[in-house]
């Protein structure tokens, strides 16, 4: 019935995968969004939190209540910064800095396990594309 909407089937995809994520970040306690936060925040400390947003492809509301979560569980904290009171820097904790093998380790095992099932050609077009189709429509 949706076999050519692109709605469809790119929603049922992030279905599926969240389920994976979801798994794969459980132990930690953590979300998927949570999980991926964190990883960029650790690659990239210091980052604005407009920045973090943009890094993301989310909205600042939905940036700061993962900050929010993320802070409560003390992996991260917001400094601010002496050009905007508005605007903070995000750092990780020591907490947070001491996951940051086991969340890439759990997220490579994900990421080898999808290659594996879609074989390794289909996996790199497939995240090409849709990056594409993604950059496209923003």
């Amino acid at each position: 019935m949706f076999d050519h909407c692109l709605y469809f089937n790119t929603t049922a995809l992030a279905r599926v995968l969240e389920r994976e994520w979801s798994k794969a970040f459980k132990p930690f306690g953590l979300t998927p969004s949570q999980a991926f936060m964190l990883r960029a925040v650790l690659k990239k400390p210091g980052l604005l939190q407009s920045e973090l947003a943009g890094e993301l492809v989310i909205s600042r509301s939905t940036t700061t209540r993962t900050l929010d979560g993320l802070q409560h569980l003390g992996l991260l904290q917001r400094q601010a910064t002496g050009n905007d009171g508005r605007e903070s820097a995000i750092q990780p904790t020591a907490a947070g800095i001491a996951l940051q093998a086991q969340l890439d380790t759990a997220s490579g095992e994900v990421t080898k396990r999808l290659k594996k099932e879609l074989g390794l050609a289909h996996f790199d077009e497939t995240v090409t594309k849709v990056k594409q189709v993604r950059s496209s429509m923003t």
